[in-house]
């Protein structure tokens, strides 16, 4: 079975980490993101880029536009991942959590809880700042989940 992984490229930490593991089990990945985010030194990503208009939604609505079941998407963005779980699609985040149907809707939940928090004025310390056990993480949890895909 042949997936496309797509990665929500704009603020993703763990792009050539991405790259590796993917031409390991030679899988295509394709790297969306923003104008905005243009980057020419590209060298330890390798996979396609695709660039979109600049906008908050543009790499997302390209990325829904295309993505279709048993792809893999990697992101940090919750209602993304929610959409895509819709289309039959493995959601991973880049700290290696596995978006699943049957946790996204609490997920979705706590999000809107903290954004009514932020509309009053109340701020929390955000996340934790992305480290090497969270890199490792990603990693073992991206190769589960190719091998398991492998394996389907």
């Amino acid at each position: 079975m042949t997936s496309t992984i797509y990665v929500d490229a704009d603020a993703c930490p763990v792009k050539s980490d991405i790259s590796l593991i993917a031409q390991e089990f030679m899988v295509h990945v394709r790297f969306i993101a923003s104008y905005d985010h243009h980057i020419s030194n590209r060298e330890e990503e390798s996979g396609e880029w695709i660039f979109v208009d600049p906008g908050k939604d543009s790499a997302d609505l390209y990325i829904l536009n295309q993505i279709k079941r048993n792809d893999v998407l990697i992101t940090q963005d919750i209602g993304l991942a929610s959409l895509a779980l819709a289309k039959g699609v493995y959601a991973l985040s880049p700290r290696g959590t596995e978006y699943r149907e049957e946790s996204i809707q609490t997920a979705l939940n706590f999000r809107y809880l903290a954004a009514r928090e932020r509309e009053r004025g109340n701020y929390g310390k955000g996340p934790k700042p992305f480290n090497s056990h969270d890199r490792q993480n990603f990693q073992k949890c991206f190769r589960r989940l190719l091998s398991k895909i492998e394996g389907v």
